[in-house]
């Protein structure tokens, strides 16, 4: 077992409380009977992850934090990956409609889901959803889940066999189109406008919720605040196919205390796997965060106990860059094991103070010749290793005074780079507060 989440993480027995605790829970269709559930039982519930990319976001791994946490309390996460509903795109939250995949793209996105899944959650390999007769006729699993242990399902399994014509029988019959366009998930994209194709999609997703409650027992599911009305649409739906009660609860989007969606880089999103988001750029994200969202970021992505949480979070002036190394080394810790976490400490340490080891600083090793003789211009170096976009946007950062060689500020925007600026086969460039490069030359 994997055992990441620590026995003193709270004093709270029922998961709920302890959720609620780190402020994870948004909505309920049924507090009271919900908290109830979860103290008295032990239940499967789900997750949905549609695989619009080959590799989960930090705003996925909300999600996968709460799987832990139930894990953790005795609960049975059942993991759905949407090979089916990825084929139609979840219009939520989205101002446009999704780009359009190919079945080969959205199996292999489904494959690196399941690889990074395996990291944070434990999993009964022998388990398996046998498959049902559509619409109609009921499938089920193999085997009860062993205890504590997470299984893993393709919503493709069921939903792309469906007869259509069957499926908006039997299925669509239940949904109002006036009740719908009320969600907020449509409702947002009605000005820009609403394919038919995505109109299709709560269908489809409390379709999957109906499935599973029959099939194998699911009586919960969870998601992003953005899901209730998808959610509400599961939890309907099989209360009139099955006459069988189930439950949503839906969390937090992560967002900064403005409002906005953290896990935003300049390169796109801030990604779990490091061949798409450094080690390194992953650690200074967290340690970069605002003093306002140090509380926030300790709770939901952490496993601190609480009343550690609060100590470092009411750290004041110079002292929350404490708090906020400590919750940049946690993170890093769980996402990309203790040992990436210490090197990204030590390289953050390095470029800020001086001090330690900067060998885990972000590196371009180039030719000695390039900077003999007359050198390369200081722009023209930074554009080529990635500080910077466009040599527009290098003679800005410069004239502006964000730019650094070795400690030094550069204000003249036609500073040469050479040899004898290299201390002991490198220089540090420095962008901004913080963003650090090192370059080394190779004979």
């Amino acid at each position: 077992m994997k055992n990441l989440i620590p026995d003193n993480v709270s004093a709270h027995e029922n998961v709920f409380d302890v959720l609620k605790e780190r402020g994870f829970i948004e909505q309920t269709t049924d507090e009271e009977a919900i908290r109830e559930l979860l103290g008295k039982e032990k239940i499967k519930f789900y997750i949905g992850f549609d695989p619009t990319a080959d590799c989960l976001h930090v705003g996925h791994f909300m999600q996968v934090i709460t799987m832990m946490y139930m894990q953790k309390y005795g609960h049975t996460p059942v993991v759905l990956v949407g090979g089916g509903t990825g084929m139609v795109g979840d219009p939520s939250g989205r101002t446009d409609m999704r780009q359009m995949m190919t079945t080969e793209t959205i199996a292999n996105n489904c494959n690196a889901f399941s690889r990074l899944f395996e990291k944070f959650i434990d999993f009964d390999h022998d388990w398996r959803y046998e498959g049902n007769e559509g619409v109609y006729q009921g499938g089920k699993e193999n085997k009860v889940p062993e205890d504590k242990m997470a299984v893993a399902v393709n919503n493709a399994s069921w939903l792309m066999p469906l007869n259509y014509i069957e499926f908006i029988r039997e299925v669509g019959k239940h949904f109002n189109v006036n009740q719908m366009l009320r969600a907020e998930c449509f409702k947002q994209r009605m000005e820009q406008g609403l394919s038919f194709l995505e109109f299709n999609y709560m269908l489809m997703q409390s379709y999957d919720f109906m499935v599973m409650a029959r099939d194998f027992d699911v009586k919960m599911q969870f998601g992003g605040n953005d899901q209730w009305s998808n959610i509400i649409g599961g939890v309907d739906l099989s209360r009139k196919m099955l006459g069988k009660q189930v439950y949503g609860m839906t969390f937090s989007l992560l967002t900064t205390s403005e409002g906005k969606k953290m896990g935003k880089t300049q390169k796109g999103a801030l990604w779990l796997d490091e061949r798409k988001t450094s080690v390194f750029e992953f650690f200074q994200y967290w340690r970069n965060v605002a003093d306002a969202d140090v509380n926030k970021c300790l709770r939901m992505l952490t496993f601190l106990p609480m009343d550690e949480v609060n100590r470092l979070s009411s750290l004041e002036g110079s002292e929350i860059n404490k708090a906020k190394e400590v919750l940049a080394y946690e993170i890093t810790k769980l996402v990309h094991g203790e040992e990436k976490a210490k090197q990204a400490l030590e390289g953050a340490r390095a470029a800020f103070s001086g001090g330690a080891s900067k060998e885990n600083i972000p590196f371009t090793e180039m030719p000695a010749s390039q900077f003999e003789g007359e050198g390369m211009g200081l722009i023209n170096l930074i554009r080529e290793i990635g500080l910077v976009s466009s040599n527009g946007e290098g003679r800005r950062t410069i004239e502006q005074g964000g730019l650094s060689v070795n400690g030094n500020k550069i204000s003249d925007v036609k500073t040469v780079v050479t040899s004898d600026m290299f201390n002991d086969g490198e220089i540090l460039i420095q962008k901004g507060k913080k963003k650090f490069h090192r370059v080394i030359i190779k004979n």
